[in-house]
């Protein structure tokens, strides 16, 4: 997946809302007002952070060389994934769906349907 790929799963998503807070470079998805993917819009290849299990991330980042620590972001519950093609369509895919979905579950019950309903 490349940068374009990415930013097009994150905003079909349910509830997913594309916010800049941080300005014009970064993209920044969030669910409910959360967020769960900071896509940066600037440079080759670019990378996405993304929220994870602690015990997920550190499995991840042994298993890839291209996902490590969270680029200005938690270490324990933040990767950063590099889009250089390295990893798998389908894996990212689901480190994406895995942090909408942490972030999701975090959500109070009625703002979790809301989102589910979006």
């Amino acid at each position: 997946m490349n940068r374009d790929d990415v930013l097009t799963f994150c905003s079909r998503l349910p509830g997913a809302v594309e916010d800049y807070p941080f300005g014009d470079e970064v993209a920044v998805f969030k669910a409910g007002g959360r967020m769960f993917a900071l896509i940066m819009l600037e440079g080759s290849p670019g990378f996405v952070n993304l929220k994870c299990d602690p015990e997920l991330a550190r499995e991840l980042r042994a298993q890839y060389p291209a996902v490590r620590p969270g680029y200005h972001a938690s270490k324990r519950h933040w990767n950063s994934v590099d889009l250089d093609g390295s990893v798998d369509d389908e894996a990212l895919e689901e480190m994406i769906q895995h942090s909408y979905d942490l972030v999701v579950s975090r959500l109070p019950r009625g703002q979790r349907a809301r989102v589910a309903d979006s």
